[in-house]
C-alpha cells in the first residue's frame, strides 16, 4: 500500500470514529424518548422494590418518560445482573444493583453469569447497615449481655442471617471474632425468614437492617449497628464501634447500573435524575422514616468504591477461610 492510501486509510478510519461519536453524541442528547425498563433483581415488597417504587414517581417527572418496574429474581440476584449484561446498551434497560452482592457472588460462584466489572454503575443512593437484633423479651438488655453470657456458654446463642457469606453472615462472624466469643449461626434463605424466626424465638438473635427493626418495631430490641456512625432511623442505637468493636462494620448497599457500553452521556443523565431524587427533602423523609439511610456516590465514585470492596471482601474471605 503506497503512502497516500495509508494516509487515506487513516483519514477514513478517523471520520469513521468521529461519525460513530457523532451518532452517539446526537442519541444521548435526544434521549430518553421512549419507557425505561428498571429491573429488580429480587421479590415485590422488600427493600429493592419499595426505593424503586418510591423513586419511580420522580424519575417520570424528570426524564418525561415511564419507568416499567418489572422483577427478574432468582440466584440472589444474578438472575437480573445476568440479563442486565446482554441488554442493549442504549439507556432503556437498568437494573437495581446490590452490594456486596454484585461483588462476592463472582468471587463465590462461576454461574453468575456476569462479572463484576460488566455492570456499569450509574449511582450508588442508600446503605443499610447491619444491625442485631433481639426479642424485646429477651435477657439480652445489651450486647454486653449477650458478650458475657457466649463466653460461659459457647456455641449456645444462636444467630439468624440472611444467607451465607453475604453481608449479614459476614457481619456475625465479625462480631464473634472481635469479642472472642463462639456463637452459632443459622442461614435463612431471605430475609423475610429472619423475622418470624426471632418472633417465634426459634434463634437468639437475628442480624437485620434498620428497616426491620422500623417494621417490627417494640416487639424487638436492636442491641448495636454495624456502622461507622448511628443510623438515622436507629439514632438512640450505638454502633459497635462505640460499644468496643470497632471492626464491627458491614451493611448493604443499593445503586443502579446499567448494561456495559452504556454511553457516559446517558449514564451522566440517569445519574443526575437520581442524584435529584436523593436530594429532595419529600423522598428523604418517607425513606428515613422506613428505615433507610441515604447517600451518594455518583459513577466515577461507585466504581472506586467497587474496585475498593472487591480487595476488601477477597481479603475478608480469605480470613474466613471461605472455599471456592
Amino acid at each position: 500500500m503506497g503512502r497516500l492510501s495509508k494516509k487515506r486509510m487513516v483519514v477514513l478510519l478517523v471520520v469513521g470514529a468521529l461519525g460513530v461519536m457523532g451518532l452517539n453524541s446526537a442519541f444521548a442528547a435526544s434521549y430518553p424518548e421512549r419507557p425505561i425498563t428498571y429491573m429488580i433483581a429480587f421479590s415485590p415488597g422488600g427493600e429493592s422494590d419499595v426505593t424503586a417504587r418510591l423513586q419511580q414517581k420522580y424519575l417520570e417527572e424528570d426524564l418525561k418518560v415511564k419507568f416499567l418496574i418489572t422483577y427478574k429474581t432468582g440466584g440472589g440476584g444474578s438472575v437480573c445482573w445476568a440479563e442486565l449484561v446482554r441488554s442493549k446498551p442504549d439507556g432503556y434497560t437498568i437494573a437495581g444493583v446490590n452490594e456486596p452482592h454484585t461483588i462476592l457472588q463472582p468471587l463465590q460462584r462461576t454461574d453468575t453469569g456476569y462479572k463484576t466489572e460488566d455492570l456499569t454503575r450509574i449511582a450508588c443512593f442508600q446503605y443499610t447497615p447491619s444491625i442485631l437484633i433481639v426479642r424485646k423479651d429477651s435477657p439480652f438488655k445489651t450486647l454486653q449481655d449477650m458478650v458475657e453470657f457466649a463466653k460461659k456458654n459457647p456455641g449456645v446463642v444462636t444467630i439468624g442471617g440472611t444467607g451465607t457469606w453475604a453481608s449479614t453472615h459476614f457481619a456475625y462472624l465479625l462480631f464473634e471474632k472481635a469479642a472472642g466469643i463462639k456463637l452459632t449461626y443459622i442461614p435463612y434463605a431471605g430475609s423475610g425468614a429472619t423475622k418470624p424466626a426471632i418472633l417465634g424465638g426459634h434463634v437468639s438473635a437475628i442480624v437485620g437492617h434498620p428497616t426491620h427493626a422500623v417494621e417490627l418495631g417494640d416487639q424487638i430490641r436492636v442491641l448495636a449497628v454495624c456502622a461507622e456512625e448511628r443510623s438515622k432511623a436507629l439514632p438512640n442505637v450505638p454502633t459497635f464501634k462505640e460499644l468496643g468493636y470497632p471492626g464491627v462494620v458491614e451493611g448493604s448497599y443499593r445503586g443502579v447500573a446499567a448494561p456495559p457500553g452504556t454511553p457516559k452521556e446517558i449514564v451522566e443523565r440517569l445519574a443526575s435524575a437520581f442524584k435529584k431524587i436523593n436530594f429532595n427533602p419529600e423522598f428523604q423523609k418517607k425513606m428515613t422514616e422506613m428505615g433507610f439511610d441515604l447517600l451518594w456516590w455518583g459513577p466515577d465514585e461507585y466504581n472506586a468504591e467497587i474496585k475498593k470492596r472487591t480487595e476488601y471482601y477477597k481479603k475478608l474471605l480469605s480470613d474466613f477461610g471461605f472455599k471456592k
